[in-house]
């Protein structure tokens, strides 16, 4: 990103914000994943941040995971300054030690004056990062499949063949599938995680998807729901929020998305431990994690902002296309990415066991 020009004004009125004026070598490397996220990230955080700051922000792309800063911070050679993780990596991250702490305190509080800690939705302040944007499995309908008769509405829809007959595209994991089974079998949700951790809640989630198994059609990326859905492939399928939002807004497809028991995942910034910028860096976290940036960041792609203050700042148009819109948050699970970090190996194993048989 080419070098905003600041005033010398603007550059004391930024000082005082940010703490001190930027010096005119101050740089930044954030990192991310590239096409409309990094574009709606550039957008909404990077050019204001920039031109309150005078910082100049160098985007690089990346593919996830925490490879490569590893092996940045486990040879002493850290040049990524921020990084766009999901939350699964910033929970492990955290705890290998590969992550700068972050105190909360330094928050700003949201533009109608909540604190930050009651502004943010549950789990979005991580002791390492700050979450800012929620992307979700939502369950997804081609309505042309039910014309003339009743819709699907709600998430035992989905185990419903007799009402809403047709095959089904579901992502090829146990995360999700077996939360929506348990909570689809009347499971409460703030239940499930402790019955999967019993014998007899695993058996009661994947007979469950017994009931289905074999009407289903399992997806590997994120391309396929909306491909098997526009295809007539399938009827219904829990699809990625943002890939539906693009199919209906940008190609007029029949979809509609039931947020019921939407499967929530956050992401957000986290700071590489060694970091040779970290007091620029926890600025920048600063900035835009604020009402307004994560508002407008919503202008941009479809994922919704992790605070509650944000919604007041999007028009209604857009807000009814985000997994955090109140009304489609009502009823939101979000995933327990440390609960998953202690039991993926083995409910994979048994997922693709009962896979096979």
């Amino acid at each position: 990103m080419s070098r905003m020009t600041i005033a010398p004004l603007t550059l004391l009125v930024s000082g005082m914000l940010f703490g001190t004026a930027a010096n005119a070598e101050d740089k930044l490397t954030v990192v991310s994943w590239g096409g409309a996220f990094t574009k709606s990230q550039v957008e909404a955080y990077h050019k204001p941040f920039t031109a309150e700051s005078g910082v100049e922000l160098i985007s690089e792309d990346f593919s996830g995971g925490l490879a490569e800063i590893k092996a940045q911070v486990e040879a002493n050679k850290v040049r990524w300054d921020l990084v766009s993780l999901d939350k699964p990596d910033i929970v492990r991250g955290c705890a290998e030690g590969l992550l700068e702490p972050l105190d909360p305190s330094i928050l700003p509080a949201g533009a109608d004056g909540t604190p930050a800690k009651d502004d943010f939705i549950d789990g979005a302040i991580h002791e390492c990062a700050v979450n800012t944007i929620v992307v979700s499995t939502v369950l997804t309908v081609n309505d042309d499949a039910f014309k003339g008769k009743t819709q699907p509405s709600k998430l035992v829809d989905l185990f419903d063949l007799e009402a809403f007959p047709g095959r089904r595209a579901l992502q090829k994991m146990p995360q999700g599938n077996l939360e929506w089974a348990l909570i689809a079998d009347g499971v409460k949700p703030e239940q499930v995680y402790d019955m999967l951790e019993t014998t007899e809640g695993r058996h009661r989630a994947f007979e469950k998807l017994d009931t289905i198994k074999s009407q289903v059609i399992w997806w590997t990326t994120g391309a396929q729901p909306p491909q098997m859905l526009a295809d007539k492939e399938v009827v219904m399928a829990s699809a990625f929020n943002g890939r539906i939002h693009s199919a209906t807004t940008e190609e007029g497809q029949p979809f509609r998305i039931i947020w019921d028991y939407q499967l929530g995942y956050m992401n957000g910034w986290a700071i590489p431990k060694g970091s040779p910028n970290t007091k620029l860096a926890l600025d920048f976290i600063k900035f835009s994690s604020g009402t307004k940036p994560l508002a407008d960041q919503a202008k941009y792609v479809a994922y919704g902002p992790t605070r509650k203050s944000s919604s007041a700042q999007i028009s209604p148009r857009i807000l009814a296309s985000l997994p955090t819109a109140p009304n489609n948050f009502k009823t939101a699970f979000l995933i327990d990415d440390a609960w998953w970090s202690d039991y993926a190996d083995e409910l994979n194993e048994e997922f693709n066991t009962w896979l096979l048989n």
